[in-house]
């Protein structure tokens, strides 16, 4: 049986690179990661809004890029900046995939 954390023992992990879930999420192999901040090349950048926007405002050949949640979804997408519930907050059905 898989131990049971806390949020904040969850966020700890996603801290330290591993994925986690909530144990009562219906959706099968949910999960969430975190993409670590970094320099980001502007050549990696495919979304034309997002590129405008970039070649405008910075210099040179990169940007910061922050840090952020991201979750996996069922249907096999990628969530950026996912934000948690007062209920994801409160649970204590936090496992580590």
């Amino acid at each position: 049986m898989e131990e049971k954390l806390k949020f904040g023992e969850a966020l700890e992990a996603l801290k330290d690179g591993k994925r986690v879930q909530r144990e009562g999420w219906n959706g099968k192999n949910m999960f969430l990661f975190i993409l670590p901040a970094g320099k980001v090349p502007k050549t990696a950048i495919h979304d034309e809004k997002l590129r405008q926007v970039i070649d405008a405002e910075v210099q040179g050949d990169t940007f910061d890029a922050l840090g952020s949640i991201r979750m996996f979804t069922a249907d096999k997408k990628v969530l950026t900046g996912w934000l948690a519930s007062q209920t994801d907050m409160l649970s204590e059905d936090w496992i580590i995939m």
